[in-house]
């Protein structure tokens, strides 16, 4: 008896010593959390980059190259590029590569559900951002990481919104912010003697259409609302401080008054050189332009603009997610330092970043910054702006930007016989409602009359984007009821003497 009790000691510390031997050799998710190792700090130290929560993967398996859909410029991917991928968190997540695919708006939806493998959408304003989550192609932004980076982003600025939030998950946040106005050239203004525009108004006055009725040189340079999300939304600006209808009178006048680009940057560049007296732009091309001519200013038209966050969001098509959201914490965080760079002269969301080095020596963006924060906006309602974006952007390219022609010889007819004193500033006012009010037109899909409302806009949006193929048949009876109203505009104005 004694015997078999000494074996059954003997047997039960051999098991314990077995067990303590395995614990001490088990791999560290079965010895808990208290075992895993510490997450090494990165080096910049404002603002605070958060460290990465023990549970989320700290090696992929494989090298990672992130693809991102953006509407960012060269210069700005060149430096997310570079200075991302010299970050601790680049290689704490293995990421060896980012991939940048510019689209024109109109086309992510498309881009993001054929390729199927974006991992991030960043840059191309709010509106933009709410689509892509309506379609159900944002993924909530969670963990630890991206978290307490979101955190150090303001809920809003100047009343903006700098986040999507929806049932307490965040979906895009702000990783700059920007106004929307003008940029002058004060030499273009004194060749031709103009005054200073201070409205969206004057951009259609028939002042600034005096070198164009004389020497047929446009003063204004904007951009095709199909190609650009940022003058896009300085239409929609304008269509809500004015109303609907006004709103297209007056981007009728300033379309007519405008050299018409396919791109925001080009129409930038017009006012730069001295090609016209006036672009319209975000701060940030107004910013650059001042660099680049120091007789350029970026002017805000008093309560009629808006401060936008500039949004950054995780796909649901992404295959790399954990590494998708440390490039999203990077850009929240020490990644706002490339707003700082001279050729791109951005406002970062993350008031922080002024502590960054590169952030502590542009006092000119602290000065816009802190200008922007008080800033005397407009409402705006963002919700309003989505429902009719689709069928805004191809109504202005249909009668506006494809009927340039057309367009600018019924307004130099009108301007001319103003300036001739054919017709008086009330007759004016008249032919100028005549010319740029919301068309009449026949609806391709009932055959009906109808006018382009912003109802019917609404309407022709959720058409179009339930079935694209519709789209050119709206611009197609758009384009010809504009022309048959310029036209007829040109023979009575001409009948005048």
């Amino acid at each position: 008896m004694k015997g078999s009790l000494a074996l059954r000691a003997a047997v039960a510390v051999g098991a314990l010593a077995v067990l303590i031997a395995a614990l001490l050799v088990a791999p560290s998710f079965l010895r808990g959390p208290e075992a895993q190792p510490t997450p090494t700090a990165p080096a910049t130290p404002a603002p605070t980059l958060p460290a990465p929560s023990p549970t989320q993967p700290q090696q992929p398996a494989g090298p990672v190259t992130l693809t991102i859909i953006t509407r960012h410029p060269g210069e700005i991917q060149l430096a997310a590029k570079n200075e991302f991928l010299k970050s601790e968190l680049a290689k704490r997540y293995n990421i060896v590569d980012v991939e940048f695919y510019t689209v024109d708006p109109v086309a992510w939806v498309s881009a993001i559900q054929r390729r199927g493998d974006f991992d991030i959408a960043w840059g191309g304003g709010p509106t933009l951002f709410d689509s892509l989550l309506a379609r159900n192609l944002l993924s909530p932004l969670e963990g630890d990481l991206v978290a307490s980076a979101i955190a150090q982003i303001p809920d809003t600025i100047a009343g903006a919104p700098m986040k999507r939030v929806i049932g307490g998950k965040a979906y895009w946040v702000a990783a700059s912010i920007a106004s929307f106005g003008f940029t002058v050239n004060a030499d273009v203004l004194k060749k031709y003697g103009l005054r200073t525009p201070t409205s969206w108004k004057d951009l259609g006055s028939p002042e600034l259409a005096r070198p164009l009725v004389t020497e047929l040189k446009p003063m204004v340079s904007i951009a095709d609302a199909t190609r650009s999300t940022s003058h896009t939304r300085m239409y929609q600006i304008i269509l809500q401080a004015y109303g609907w209808e006004r709103g297209w009178v007056n981007l009728t006048a300033m379309a007519a008054n405008s050299l018409i680009e396919g791109g925001s940057t080009e129409a930038r560049d017009n006012v730069i050189a001295g090609k016209v007296a006036v672009a319209i732009t975000i701060d940030f091309f107004g910013y650059t332009a001042m660099q680049a001519n120091p007789a350029t200013k970026y002017i805000i038209p008093p309560g009629e603009t808006i401060i936008n966050g500039d949004p950054i969001a995780l796909l649901t098509t992404s295959k790399n997610p954990e590494a998708a959201k440390a490039f999203i914490a990077w850009a929240l965080t020490e990644g706002q330092k490339i707003w700082f760079r001279s050729d791109i002269n951005r406002l970062p969301s993350n008031p922080k970043a002024f502590e960054l080095p590169e952030g502590a020596v542009r006092k000119d963006l602290k000065e816009a910054f802190e200008a922007a924060m008080m800033a005397r906006g407009m409402p705006f309602d963002d919700e309003k702006a989505m429902r009719t974006e689709r069928a805004m952007q191809a109504y202005f390219k249909a009668t506006l930007v494809d009927l340039d022609n057309l367009l600018k010889e019924a307004w130099r007819t009108l301007v001319k016989a103003y300036f001739d004193r054919k017709i008086d500033e009330a007759k004016f006012k008249e032919y100028l409602r005549r010319l740029g009010e919301p068309l009449e037109f026949r609806d391709p899909t009932t055959g009906r009359a109808v006018k382009f409302t912003e109802e019917e806009a609404a309407k022709i949006t959720s058409a179009i984007l339930a079935d694209p193929r519709l789209e050119e048949s709206y611009m197609r009876e758009w384009r010809r009821a504009a022309e048959k109203r310029y036209t007829d505009l040109i023979a009575e104005l001409r009948r005048l003497g």
